[in-house]
């Protein structure tokens, strides 16, 4: 099994963006939900992936995620997705010896903005940016799962 080791921050202030690189819009939503695990499709550009994630809290998950093609997701966006889709653009931003990944999102969860940086193993350490806030890693609000079902502007 794959393992995803992911840390998420709330945003602070603006000062990201002036690093911000490779933005890409993004759709996703849920094709299933079990205790155990959820089945997503994400859609980003001219790609799209289906992706299997354990239904666990805390930064360390197992993931499976398999390319499809974007015609396909789209597709399966329309057709199979229970709940809301989850709407954004992905920012890519290179701080100290990581790549963090900023989420602002659209739609029903407009206005919420999301730091994420993937990490090696649970204790590796990381430099903070000064425009991350608190850590949110183990608040499942903060899950897009849980977004598409109970959205920000929701709150």
């Amino acid at each position: 099994m794959g393992t995803e080791i992911e840390r998420k921050f709330l945003i602070v202030s603006e000062a990201w963006r002036t690093d911000a690189t490779d933005s890409v819009k993004m759709t996703q939503g849920y094709i299933a939900e079990t205790e155990f695990c959820s089945i997503r499709i994400r859609v980003a550009g001219e790609r799209a992936w289906l992706n299997i994630k354990e239904m666990k809290l805390g930064m360390r998950r197992g993931e499976f995620e398999y390319p499809v093609p974007a015609e396909e997701g789209q597709d399966m966006l329309r057709r199979f997705c229970v709940g809301g889709l989850i709407e954004k653009v992905r920012h890519q931003v290179r701080h100290g010896d990581h790549v963090w990944e900023i989420d602002e999102f659209a739609g029903s969860n407009l206005g919420l903005i999301l730091a994420e940086v993937e990490l090696s193993s649970v204790d590796e350490r990381i430099d903070l940016p000064p425009w991350v806030g608190e850590e949110v890693t183990d608040d499942s609000r903060y899950y897009n799962i849980k977004l598409a079902h109970f959205p920000y502007l929701e709150w």
